[in-house]
């Protein structure tokens, strides 16, 4: 199950509370050519809504919010070599971080694919 919310990040549950977090294909299309992706800490609680790391691209730098509030258990080192690779697959390979969340229920305020499609139309 995939879910996304306004700022444009996706979440999609692994298994029980255990989920990736990545930004959409409109938005890595919205920054172009990415060059850098400033990662968090492993093991840091991140804060629904709140600003948790930071995407460089070619056209700008933009804030990367939580979806949900959680704990990050992996981030995507990837990454640090290859940062283009969110431009590629960004709602695959290029999946940012792992976390752990606090609260399912959060998940329940996040849009569906469709509803986030019709959103940016």
């Amino acid at each position: 199950m995939k879910k996304y919310s306004k700022t444009h990040e996706w979440i999609e549950i692994i298994e029980g509370n255990t989920a990736y977090i990545g930004i959409s294909n409109h938005a890595q299309e919205e920054l172009s050519d990415i060059v850098f992706v400033d990662l968090p800490t492993e093991g840091i609680e991140i804060e629904k809504e709140k600003q948790f790391m930071t995407i460089e691209s070619v056209k700008a730098a933009s804030d990367i919010y939580a979806p949900v509030s959680a704990k990050i258990l992996a981030v995507n080192k990837e990454l640090d070599d290859v940062p283009e690779k969110i431009n590629e697959s960004p709602e695959k390979d290029g999946w940012l971080v792992k976390v752990e969340i606090s609260n399912l229920e959060e998940l329940e305020n996040l849009m569906d694919e469709k509803d986030y499609l019709d959103s940016i139309q």
